[in-house]
């Protein structure tokens, strides 16, 4: 099985001066782009929807935190609308963006964090889905292992339901970001990770959550599933360690 982040690409992206006010100011909508396949667009818009409402029966995605989102091209993006509830998400609950986080054919608002997505599009051409949720084994972990800027997975058998992992006999590392609200210094920190070549599978944001991605919804959410229980399994050996 190939590992996503085997051939990472380089980020030529120059966002347009504009970007940063987009996300804190004003919609401006995207106007050059390949058009959007209503076929496709209803498909992923359903996927990102189930996959939330079970998210938010977990208990992952409080107060209409966390965002979802699938590739729908090269271009384009459907990506979960800002301050939805999480477990009520229809069609309408999601709209499109292109790779710059700009709105295609709507005025809806996409998330803050709409760029730390459309950065995995870029970086990653196979990743064709992102979860980002806060449950409270990613928060505590977060906060746990900031100081050290990673949390490093090794012996465990649940290692293996990482894309690319075969044995427990690995070592995963899931870095953790100092948290902002300046998308743009997050994303230079996440294109600083990648670019020195260290693999990436997913990372966490301190006092936030997780993100994580795959070639298709159903690898994204085991990733997810996959690092909720290692992370509590960490937490658990430092809670009981003397």
């Amino acid at each position: 099985m190939a590992r996503i982040p085997d051939s990472p690409q380089p980020d030529t992206h120059q966002p347009h001066g504009i970007v940063g006010l987009v996300l804190d100011v004003q919609i401006v909508m995207s106007k050059d782009h390949n058009p959007i396949d209503p076929i496709l667009f209803a498909e992923r818009a359903d996927a990102i929807a189930d996959a939330a409402r079970d998210l938010a029966a977990f208990g992952w995605t409080p107060a209409t935190s966390s965002n979802f989102s699938m590739r729908l091209n090269d271009d384009l993006a459907a990506i979960t609308i800002s301050g939805r509830d999480k477990g009520r998400l229809g069609r309408d609950d999601i709209m499109t963006v292109d790779m710059e986080g700009l709105p295609v054919g709507t005025e809806a608002r996409p998330s803050a964090e709409t760029a730390l997505h459309t950065q995995i599009y870029r970086r990653y051409p196979n990743a064709n889905a992102v979860l980002h949720t806060h449950s409270r084994t990613q928060s505590v972990a977060s906060r746990l292992f900031a100081e050290n800027g990673v949390v490093r997975l090794e012996g465990w058998e649940l290692q293996k339901a990482i894309a690319g992992y075969t044995t427990h006999e690995s070592v995963l590392d899931i870095p953790v970001f100092p948290n902002t609200q300046h998308m743009p210094e997050l994303v230079a920190q996440v294109d600083a990770w990648i670019d020195s070549g260290k693999p990436l599978y997913a990372y966490l944001i301190n006092g936030h959550g997780i993100y994580t991605w795959g070639r298709d919804m159903p690898e994204t959410r085991r990733h997810l599933e996959a690092l909720e229980f290692l992370l509590g399994c960490e937490l658990d050996l430092r809670r009981l360690s003397p």
